[in-house]
């Protein structure tokens, strides 16, 4: 059983942002499948986690909720995040997230990127700011970035916006479910060239990232 962790940061309900997210996690689950695995789909409301996220920003202290999602995350073999779009970029409770993770959280994470709006305009959102952001947590975005505007809901836009999600979830696909031969040969197309990258981290635990005194006071005499 693969584990796919969907990220959504819509800020209403019933949320576009969120309808997309279920439409990319849907496509990703039948690519998974359609290789032989099951997948299990886990989404978290970032809206939800709000009031975590600015506790941990201003005080430094996580809650339990917040270091259950971290932990899921890091331990999912997919991720895909999906944000609207405000003032020309994701919003800020999405960069929020990203900014309490641990540096090693998204080490190797095969992941999608997409991004809602009510214009077409915002149509490179996906590269000039999310894929720079996943790519600096050393993510594997694939190559193809979703993005949906008002005119994608209903007719031909939306038949568009499905295709374009099925080649995403089939990329991201390969990555979930894959050799070792064909994930480094995607891993490179992307510009992830290390064949074995670092472990992950999830940095809620006492033992990540812990050194122990015996080992900080190594070669001092105590003079």
């Amino acid at each position: 059983m693969k584990r796919l962790v969907v990220l959504s940061a819509g800020l209403s309900t019933p949320s576009t942002t969120r309808q997309v997210a279920d439409a990319i996690s849907s496509a990703v689950a039948s690519a998974v499948g359609g290789r032989g695995e099951k997948l299990e789909v886990t989404t978290f409301e970032l809206r939800e986690l709000a009031g975590d996220l600015a506790q941990n920003m201003t005080t430094g202290l996580s809650t339990p909720h917040l270091d259950e999602v971290k932990r899921q995350l890091s331990e999912a073999d997919g991720l895909v995040a999906v944000t609207p779009v405000f003032k020309a970029s994701y919003t800020g409770l999405f960069k929020m997230f990203f900014d309490v993770l641990d540096t090693d959280a998204l080490n190797g994470m095969p992941t999608i990127i997409a991004a809602t709006a009510g214009t077409a305009r915002h149509s490179l959102v996906t590269e000039y700011a999310l894929r720079p952001l996943l790519a600096y947590m050393r993510a594997v975005v694939v190559p193809t970035a979703l993005f949906a505007a008002t005119d994608d809901f209903g007719g031909a836009g939306g038949a568009d916006f499905s295709k374009r999600a099925a080649r995403a979830a089939s990329e991201l696909a390969a990555l979930i479910v894959s050799t070792q031969a064909s994930v480094e040969g995607l891993a490179g197309a992307v510009g992830q060239p290390e064949a074995a990258p670092r472990k992950r981290k999830a940095g809620v635990d006492v033992e990540d990232g812990f050194v122990p005194f015996s080992q900080l006071l190594r070669g001092h005499s105590g003079d």
